[in-house]
């Protein structure tokens, strides 16, 4: 048998030992869910706020969602042209009743005199938000 050199190279067996293909998997505490449904994300649940002003800031944004519980991370991305806020943030709660809270409390709600419009970022069978229809709202 001619030696073959490389990565891609296995003789007999899985040489990872962990069997070609298989995963490790993370088990939502509220179980798998149905079609969309919020999902929980590695670290916690995660709503995406939209219609966030140009001008706001992360601790405003921290201060209202931490009315409804503990706030874990804000991510708020800005535009590298103008170094302002590119309009929406993720916002990141570590318990599912805490982020429920959050969407039913802030959804509609205005911040920076717009009104913000808030959903899951993560959802089962699903691509983003919950949405359906895939136009701007």
């Amino acid at each position: 048998m001619p030696k073959v050199k490389g990565r891609g190279h296995q003789s007999g067996e899985d040489k990872r030992g962990g069997g070609g293909g298989h995963y490790e998997s993370r088990e939502d505490e509220e179980g798998e869910g149905e079609i969309g449904d919020p999902a929980r994300s590695v670290e916690g649940w995660v709503l995406i706020v939209t219609g966030l002003h140009e001008e706001a800031q992360e601790d405003e944004v921290v201060d209202r969602f931490g009315e409804f519980g503990e706030v874990r991370n804000v991510q708020m991305n800005l535009d590298r042209r103008t170094g302002f806020v590119k309009g929406y943030a993720l916002v990141e709660f570590l318990k599912k009743n805490e982020a429920e809270k959050a969407k039913e409390g802030m959804d509609k709600e205005e911040m920076y005199g717009k009104e913000v419009r808030v959903d899951w970022a993560f959802v089962h069978g699903g691509r983003g938000g919950g949405r359906r229809g895939g136009g701007r709202r």
